[in-house]
């Protein structure tokens, strides 16, 4: 297991090849527990790719990358026990929409962690709480805005009581109107001290959350800085151009 000191996920030279095409280029990265990390970059700078091969949605090519001191690799015999320490939150929802709210976020408790009934029942009301939706328990999912969908896809994640949470561009899929509902609840998070990884262009959450930020472009790590600094004194002019046009909007 992880040592107080260690990274609770560590990158060393990974790399992901799909044939011939190279998303993600010798990546080193650590990440302690409880800091937040924002990612950002163009389109198909390798981010979503990043974030799926540390909650081993992809495997990688070549390289380690070791969660909570447990390295992902083919041989490793309990790849569940390892992603069920990780939560994930998508663009879009992934809600069973034949499920009442209540039931999407109770049933991987049951099946996976094997927690009795009436405690998933009384885990997934306090998240629901969380994201201050809990009057929607008995919704189903069509019934819900963009917004609050999203809040129960976050509220399900941490049903699982995961050490780690994976963002991958959870605001993109929203109506700008709903997207300040989703940041509020995530700015919520970060302060109780969730371990957090978040790919996303809203560098407002990146300035008032992030303990640092990454850039990534043609699948490498470019370039990362507490944020103070990454905004106002980039160091690559790769990045100097990619806040340029991202905050002119």
């Amino acid at each position: 297991m992880n040592n107080t000191n260690d990274p609770i996920i560590r990158l060393i030279e990974v790399s992901k090849r799909y044939g011939k095409f190279e998303a993600l280029k010798e990546i080193d990265l650590d990440v302690r527990k409880g800091e937040r990390i924002v990612v950002c970059g163009p389109s198909g700078s390798g981010k979503s790719t990043l974030i799926r091969c540390i909650n081993r949605m992809e495997e990688h090519t070549s390289g380690q990358i070791i969660i909570n001191g447990h390295e992902l690799t083919d041989k490793t015999k309990d790849i569940d026990a390892v992603r069920s320490e990780i939560g994930m939150v998508f663009q879009s929802f992934n809600l069973f929409p034949h499920m009442t709210i209540l039931k999407n976020l109770t049933i991987a408790q049951r099946l996976v962690r094997k927690t009795p009934k009436a405690e998933a029942r009384d885990t997934a009301m306090h998240y629901l709480g969380r994201v201050k939706i809990p009057e929607q328990a008995n919704k189903y999912p069509i019934q819900l805005s963009g917004g609050q969908q999203q809040r129960v896809a976050i509220a399900r994640a941490l049903c699982m009581k995961p050490q780690i949470m994976l963002f991958d561009e959870p605001t993109s899929a929203l109506d700008p109107e709903m997207i300040s509902e989703v940041l509020d609840v995530m700015v919520d998070l970060a302060s109780d001290g969730m371990t957090m990884l978040c790919v996303t262009h809203e560098m407002g959450f990146a300035r008032s959350v992030a303990d640092r930020v990454i850039f990534m472009d043609h699948g490498q790590l470019i370039e990362q800085a507490e944020p103070e600094t990454f905004f106002n004194h980039p160091q690559h002019e790769r990045t100097a151009l990619f806040l340029r046009q991202i905050l002119r909007h």
